[in-house]
């Protein structure tokens, strides 16, 4: 976990806490919804993530005598700096499970807190949710495309800088085995694996003494890279001859991997060569500017590839590169708020909120999530928040409620989950979802509504902001 604290925001949180304080209302509470407008990658779902590492965050967030000596020669008034010398996080939060599938407009998270509390926490909740659910949902497309091939995080080098840190935790949440981010490793204990580099076979005078060089070091987790020179008259013969020597040792060759080239014809090449040579059990890596839509070419040309190594186009979200997940008020001072759009998709959606996702009586889901009002526990229709005409029939679905308290008065819940145990519920829920949402192309559109109640209550504030 980075080390965060709590200046790390952007400036119009302090100016508006500051005027708040001053205005004396530090103490108002206030609503947030945490929800995104679409989906990226033309997906049909969305795997939230990052959720373990805000709840810790927040719950540590101060502001240290560094940050205090910073704003104070910032200009703020030496009071406001006594009050946040004092801060915490007190609020309570409403969540979707991490590693859950989510869909657009529906809120994922609701906190409630004093406006200065909630509004000071609105930059790392962004920052932490939207890029770590981006990369949870780009690395979900890569499974679901790679089956039960092996998955690599290799992009910490390509990264946005630390963002490749939590890149490499998204990762293992939407589908991937491992990292070559040893400090992603440590930190979440995540599976570590790598190979070697072009430079460590340059570094000797030939291709075969650097493999028998990494061989003799790495017995037990020997990859060699075959195409530094020539992959099928160089690097392929040698790794079958220290393969050969290392079968005499007692020791096997886990792999070979491919960074260049025509990757199906050289991996089909290198895999009968491999086996005529009776390395049958040797695997084959590859890696190399690789993304969803390459191993999804790779494989229908029946390509033998074990294991996938994926970097610049997973830690980058390509070619999205940022979810529009946004923070929006939906209560003040224990009233209802809206924010007013000339597009009704932006129109904000007031109110302490529940969502439920509906399923048929067999416990199948339906595709649909239904927002209501929080207290409500049962619901006939829901109506479609952009397009008023269009509603649907409910009152015979089950409901599972959706937003639950994983913080209340500054304080988790329950003990943090572990990366594998929030990886194997999002592959629960995943598989739970219909397959026409998980298409590669055109996936079918989830249905996301709101109650007859909470659509009343927004058309009539509408009204009264309207006039």
């Amino acid at each position: 976990m980075l080390d965060f604290s709590a200046t790390y925001t952007d400036q119009y949180q302090l100016a508006m806490a500051q005027v708040y304080f001053q205005n004396g209302q530090k103490d108002t509470t206030a609503v947030f919804d945490y929800f995104f407008r679409k989906l990226p990658f033309g997906n049909g779902y969305a795997i939230f993530a990052g959720l373990e590492d805000l709840l810790e965050v927040l719950e540590n967030l101060r502001f240290n005598e560094k940050d205090l000596n910073y704003l104070k020669n910032q200009g703020f008034p030496r009071d406001f700096i006594e009050y946040l010398s004092q801060f915490r996080f007190r609020g309570n939060i409403y969540s979707s499970r991490e590693g859950d599938v989510v869909f657009p407009t529906r809120p994922v998270l609701q906190v409630e807190a004093t406006m200065i509390e909630a509004q000071l926490i609105e930059t790392i909740l962004l920052n932490l949710l939207n890029f770590q659910t981006l990369i949870a949902t780009k690395a979900s497309r890569i499974r679901l495309v790679a089956g039960e091939r092996g998955l690599l995080d290799f992009g910490l080098r390509r990264a946005q800088g630390p963002g490749g840190y939590y890149a490499s935790r998204a990762a293992v949440i939407g589908g991937f085995n491992g990292t070559s981010n040893v400090i992603a490793g440590r930190d979440f204990n995540i599976p570590v694996a790598g190979t070697m580099a072009h430079s460590f076979v340059q570094s000797y005078e030939d291709e075969l003494t650097s493999f028998r060089a990494f061989a003799k070091g790495r017995p037990k987790d020997c990859v060699l890279l075959v195409d530094s020179y020539d992959t099928l008259k160089s690097g392929i013969p040698n790794a079958i001859i220290v393969g050969k020597e290392m079968e005499i040792a007692g020791e096997k060759l886990a792999g070979i991997r491919l960074d260049s080239g025509d990757l199906a014809y050289l991996a089909k090449q290198s895999r009968k060569m491999l086996n005529e040579a009776g390395l049958t059990y040797v695997k084959i890596a590859v890696s190399n500017q690789l993304d969803e839509f390459v191993i999804k070419s790779l494989l229908e040309q029946n390509a033998p590839i074990d294991t996938f190594g994926v970097g610049t186009n997973l830690v980058t979200g390509n070619p999205d590169g940022a979810l529009d997940g946004v923070y929006k008020l939906v209560e003040s001072g224990g009233k209802p708020r809206l924010k007013i759009s000339e597009s009704l998709s932006k129109i904000t959606i007031p109110h302490k909120k529940q969502v439920y996702r509906l399923s048929n009586s067999k416990g199948e889901l339906i595709g649909a999530d239904a927002i209501t009002l929080r207290e409500e526990t049962r619901i006939d229709s829901m109506h479609d928040p952009k397009e008023s005409l269009k509603s649907l029939n409910v009152s015979e679905y089950s409901l599972e409620a959706l937003l639950q308290p994983v913080m209340l008065n500054g304080k988790r819940m329950e003990a943090s989950r572990g990366l594998t145990q929030i990886a194997e519920y999002s592959k629960h829920r995943l598989a739970s979802l219909p397959a026409e949402y998980k298409r590669f192309y055109n996936p079918h559109i989830y249905k996301v509504g709101i109650s007859t109640n909470l659509k009343k209550e927004r058309e009539d504030l509408l009204n009264k902001y309207r006039k």
